[in-house]
């Protein structure tokens, strides 16, 4: 819909639920393509006709697709956050001639772009930290949660190992743990606990130490500790009265109910960027905040607007010409240009998604 409504582009959705595309029809002039993408080659012929694609599908379809639009030729933004390594695709992707900006939503996606940006104006990146979550603004127990983006991909980030840097080295932890209390204006009290976040980062930034944790209301990383500490999250079929079926699939039937965020329900995005190092002999901090909430005016929930927006915004900019570089390109490529981080934080301003950035000096 932002796409479409000022005009200047002509905006396809492709999907296999009728009834998501249905509310899209005749929305902007939005047209819609009733598929299933799951299918070997059916990106690829989708998106033959057209000139750029973002890429919105769940995580584990995310990565065949992306290589399907590359392989047809197609500029993009993915927002799939899919397990696989990206520059897999880097060689296929400059070989015909596309411009992949992977990972491109709010976490991953701005974080990334903010950190490069801030990695990019020190001589020496000494320590990155980024705290962030989508939450419910009331809280209903058991959960106090309600997913805010695809529910699999979540049950994903509660059972994926997460990487962290800790003095200069790679380093491996279960996730949902070293959780800790931080408290945030305007919210109070949450949760962080380690999650598989950084994603690229680990490769492209040089830091002593870097972590992504992620955000939740107390107690509820303990829950979902308890589900995967006892085998609700796995994924070995078992028998049940003569079934096979996998335990998540279970698992998944009972708590997408409880978690489904339905229209009107008020949701917040919350992250802070922290990266601190050396320019010259000065130690300095830079620090990004953003606390968005649900927009009541166009009933669109925080995480669709901090995700999509961005995802939008990036479009923008490589359909504009201020973004050619070709290749997989994560979000901390685009960090390092200030041109690009400008128009990026502007677009998002115009939106109402507004990162507050501080810089402070001294020992830490």
């Amino acid at each position: 819909m932002d796409l479409a409504k000022d005009g200047t582009h002509m905006v396809t959705v492709a999907d296999r639920d009728r009834g998501a595309i249905e509310r899209l029809e005749g929305a902007f002039g939005i047209s819609t393509i009733e598929a299933d993408l799951s299918a070997d080659g059916s990106v690829r012929s989708i998106v033959a006709e057209y000139d750029f694609v973002i890429d919105a599908l769940p995580g584990f379809m995310g990565y065949r697709a992306l290589r399907e639009i590359i392989e047809a030729g197609k500029d993009v933004v993915d927002i799939a956050f899919f397990p696989e390594d990206p520059f897999t695709l880097d060689e296929l992707a400059r070989k015909n001639n596309v411009t992949a900006i992977v990972d491109c939503g709010v976490a991953p996606g701005m974080s990334n772009i903010l950190t490069g940006h801030a990695a990019s104006m020190l001589d020496e990146t000494e320590n990155v930290l980024i705290l962030v979550g989508g939450l419910p603004r009331e809280r209903h127990w058991p959960f106090e949660y309600k997913a805010v983006f695809s529910p699999i991909d979540v049950i994903e980030e509660y059972t994926r190992p997460a990487r962290l840097v800790e003095n200069g080295h790679l380093v491996v932890k279960p996730p949902l743990t070293e959780r800790e209390y931080v408290d945030f204006e305007g919210i109070g009290t949450l949760e962080a606990f380690n999650s598989d976040g950084l994603r690229t980062l680990t490769e492209t930034i040089e830091a002593k130490n870097m972590r992504e944790k992620t955000l939740r209301y107390p107690g509820h990383a303990e829950r979902m500790l308890m589900l995967n500490e006892a085998g609700f999250f796995g994924t070995e079929p078992m028998e049940v009265n003569g079934a096979e079926i996998r335990p998540i699939d279970f698992t998944s039937q009972i708590l997408f109910p409880n978690w489904k965020l339905e229209a009107g329900d008020v949701d917040f995005t919350v992250m802070r960027i922290i990266v601190e190092g050396r320019k010259g002999a000065e130690r300095l901090r830079y620090t990004y905040d953003l606390l968005d909430q649900y927009d009541e005016a166009t009933g669109i929930h925080s995480m669709a607007r901090t995700t999509g927006y961005t995802a939008t915004v990036a479009a923008r900019m490589v359909i504009a010409g201020l973004y050619v570089k070709k290749g997989i390109s994560p979000p901390e490529f685009i960090g390092t240009d200030p041109e690009c981080v400008e128009f990026m934080l502007e677009g998002l301003r115009r939106r109402g998604i507004d990162y507050k950035e501080s810089k402070t000096t001294g020992t830490y």
